[in-house]
């Protein structure tokens, strides 16, 4: 008979195990393995040898407060000649001694979190599993190193704001293997109502990454339960901070877990977005933030936006439906067993809460070709996310009588959905991974499936009158310009009509603020077939600075009235402000463990001083997991650089992103960034 093992202490070799498992950015501290691949533990022997066929050991492992084999959760097994990686297994990789290298291995579908492992009679030992997108047998499983590198073990990257026609790209600094982040981010599975009601069952859906993102979309906000983020999307953040003030998720997961789960104040669409993509990141989901441009929110399920303007072209609330200049999600890299084949990939998820799924804030995961094929029956919430990208919009308009007519307006949801590049810092346009080309055969069929009866109905009439709306090539902050209204009458008639231009401040999801500039013209005449009637509006810094929002987002109508047909035509633009550029500049040869120095400056673009400036600084691996704040205590007139010097010590080899925010009285928050790269 096999005699069992005696042991008198162990080693977890977490360094060895850390970095065998790409986890040791997180820290060598504890053993942090990913499934589906061996670990390795030595053990010292109280007394006598190992012998191969002649020593036993009993190992248990358990998760959760209610393991148990039938659900996953608990397994028990003995040693084997060879390691088998479909199930937990050990087996003795060292020859006959008093010390014992053990090769353990978890199945590739164990659940995800933190487990128990029991070694004989007496050690227990402690360890956090994740999922491994590098084993091809585990369900997140992505066979690309360039990819892996880039949406699991990046810790910085670009989400793009602003508007389809003046694309932002923002730097953000996910820093999933910061000091504590992938404790905030397990603690959040285990804060979930899921897991509150029933914890055995919860631990067992872990195994499962569909589940899980299901359950981060709700838990990054915090609308039916201790999630991290609360919402804001008004001008008053009295309670917390601007979302734009945010430069990374590390803060953020921080502040929620140290503050007894209490929701962090305040984030919108794309800060929900970057803290679920750390967090996917985290347990081992490849992940990426994606940006759709005028992104419908249809609150009614039938695919119609309906917009509705008055008599000076300008927009009235009567419907929740919006368009939103942009919205973030983030998609999450699975594949789909619950779904007919070829469903796998690339899933759509959205933390950002809009409308209830099953009666919760979430949204997702839905497979993006479900999307692009119309297949809205397809789990979950496909019907949202087609209508994101594909809504058709109609607008009315509302006379001052009370009675309403349809006016002819050119407005397209779904555009230049965006994502940064593997492995720089480009942009990706992955719009034909959401929708097929407009007026394409597949296009068609997709709508059809989709029921969407307003899209394959609509014909694209060559109207008499046409509008639209032309800008500067530079719209810089704290400068006046011009825009433009272009009128082409191509009927073979005179035409008489009214031309109303108009512009206000919006926020980034649609809601107007003030007028900056407004143009009423009641006798414009337009010969027939002849070229274009530019109609110039100013937009003077002295009356758009004080009601522009945080977005530097400015909307133009035109509405032109014809007067013989009573037809009516709409042209709508948003326009982005252009900030000011911070530039960064690194002093001394970037090393690891060598102090560095960046000097950071922005110029003064207003024609008003800027007082109570504050520069901000953070980079995962370089500014030791903390943010860097420095204070001007001077004013900056106009033209004047605001200059700090950072000093910051680099602890990681390899590329890094150092995010700079600059925040003042009159400019608002400014985002720069400086790749830097640490050698050895």
């Amino acid at each position: 008979m096999a005699q069992a093992l005696e042991i008198a202490r162990w080693d977890l070799e977490c360094e060895f195990n850390n970095t065998d498992h790409r986890t040791e950015l997180n820290g060598v501290e504890q053993l942090i393995v990913r499934r589906g691949q061996p670990f390795t533990i030595n053990l010292h022997l109280r007394s006598g040898e190992y012998q191969p066929g002649g020593s036993a050991l009993d190992l248990t492992v358990e998760t959760g407060p209610q393991p148990s084999d039938q659900y996953g959760t608990r397994a028990s097994f003995g040693l084997i000649d060879q390691i088998d990686t479909s199930r937990w297994s050990a087996a003795v990789t060292s020859p006959p001694g008093d010390m014992v290298s053990l090769s353990i291995c978890s199945p590739p579908d164990a659940p995800i979190g933190r487990w128990r492992l029991t070694l004989g009679q007496g050690g227990l030992v402690e360890f956090v599993l994740l999922y491994n997108p590098w084993c091809t047998g585990d369900v997140v499983y992505m066979d690309s190193e360039e990819k892996l590198t880039e949406y699991v073990l990046a810790q910085d990257g670009i989400i793009y704001r602003g508007s389809w026609k003046y694309l932002i790209p923002t730097p953000w600094n996910f820093g999933q293997f910061e000091d504590g982040i992938l404790e905030a981010c397990l603690r959040i599975l285990e804060m979930n109502p899921k897991c509150l009601r029933n914890p055995g069952k919860d631990a067992s859906g872990r195994k499962n990454p569909i589940y899980v993102s299901r359950v981060l979309s709700a838990m990054v906000n915090c609308n039916d339960d201790k999630g991290v983020l609360l919402g804001r999307w008004t001008d008053d953040y009295d309670g917390g901070v601007s979302p734009l003030s945010w430069k990374g998720s590390v803060e953020i997961l921080r502040n929620w877990d140290t503050n007894a789960c209490q929701p962090v104040r305040f984030g919108q669409c794309w800060v929900f977005a970057a803290v679920a993509c750390s967090v996917s990141r985290a347990l081992g989901i490849p992940c990426r933030v994606v940006t759709n441009y005028n992104s419908a929110h249809d609150t009614n399920s039938n695919l119609v936006i309906e917009r509705y303007v008055d008599e000076n072209g300008q927009l009235v609330q009567k419907s929740k439906d919006m368009i939103w200049n942009y919205h973030c999600w983030v998609e999450n890299w699975m594949t789909r067993p619950d779904l007919k084949p070829g469903y796998d990939g690339w899933q759509a998820m959205d933390p950002t809460p809009q409308e209830k799924s099953e009666g919760v804030y979430c949204c997702g995961p839905i497979p993006l070709k479900a999307i692009k094929e119309g297949e809205l029956t397809y789990k979950y919430d496909a019907p949202f996310v087609f209508a994101e990208v594909n809504a058709d919009v109609h607008t009315f308009m509302k006379r001052e009588d009370g009675s309403t007519e349809k006016i002819i307006s050119s407005v397209q949801v779904g555009l230049k959905i965006s994502t940064k590049s593997v492995g720089s810092d480009r942009r990706e346009d992955i719009t034909h991974l959401y929708k097929y080309p407009e007026g394409s055969d597949e296009e068609r069929e997709a709508f059809t499936k989709a029921n969407h009866q307003n899209k394959l109905l609509k014909q694209q009439t060559n109207a008499g009158l046409l509008i639209a709306i032309k800008v500067s090539a530079e719209m810089k902050k704290g400068c006046d310009f011009d825009v433009f209204a272009v009128v082409m009458n191509n009927t073979p008639n005179g035409k008489k009509c009214r031309l109303v231009f108009g512009s206000r401040a919006v926020s980034y999801n649609g809601i107007l603020g003030e007028n900056c500039g407004f143009k009423d013209l009641l006798n414009v005449e337009l010969a027939p077939g002849e070229g274009q009637l530019r109609v110039p509006l100013r937009m003077n810094y002295s009356k758009y600075a004080e009601n522009l929002t945080e977005d530097n987002l400015i909307r133009l109508a035109a509405l032109l009235l014809d007067y013989g047909t009573r037809e009516a035509y709409l042209a709508v633009r948003n326009v982005v402000l252009e900030n000011p550029e911070i530039k960064v500049r690194i002093l001394g040869e970037p090393k690891e463990n060598r102090k560095l120095v960046a000097e950071i400056t922005l110029q003064n673009p207003l024609p008003v001083p800027l007082q109570n400036c504050c520069f901000t600084v953070e980079g995962s691996n370089l500014t030791g997991g903390q943010i860097i704040t420095e204070k001007l205590n001077s004013t900056v007139e106009p033209g004047q650089d605001a200059k700090v010097k950072i000093y910051f010590t680099p602890t990681h080899s390899g590329q890094r992103k150092l995010v700079v925010d600059f925040d003042s009285n009159k400019l608002g928050h400014v985002k720069g960034y400086r790749n830097v790269i640490i050698g050895k």
